[in-house]
């Protein structure tokens, strides 16, 4: 069986997602799906990230982000594929 092919998307939270612990969870779902990109809080109170790897595993995280950490409320996901990078890792930026 090959691999999937590979993707990249962008996904913008909306709840209760700042001060909640959600980029950590975010970072280490992302590792043990084998993804790589980033996740930041915005100004606007959203959390922010986009996620690169197997389209099956970028959908799992996708399904992820709909409910977050345990102390998250999450209200609504958008999510955007965007081009891939290939940059490696997972970051926590600002």
């Amino acid at each position: 069986m090959g691999r999937s092919a590979t993707m990249r998307s962008r996904v913008l939270v909306r709840g209760r997602v700042q001060g909640v612990g959600f980029r950590y969870w975010t970072r280490r779902e992302a590792a043990a799906l084998g993804l790589t990109g980033y996740v930041r809080n915005t100004a606007s109170g959203l959390v922010e990230a986009e996620v690169e790897g197997e389209s099956g595993a970028v959908a799992v995280m996708i399904d992820k982000f709909q409910s977050g950490p345990p102390h998250a409320r999450v209200d609504h996901v958008d999510v955007h594929t965007v081009p891939t990078t290939g940059a490696g890792g997972f970051a926590i930026t600002d």
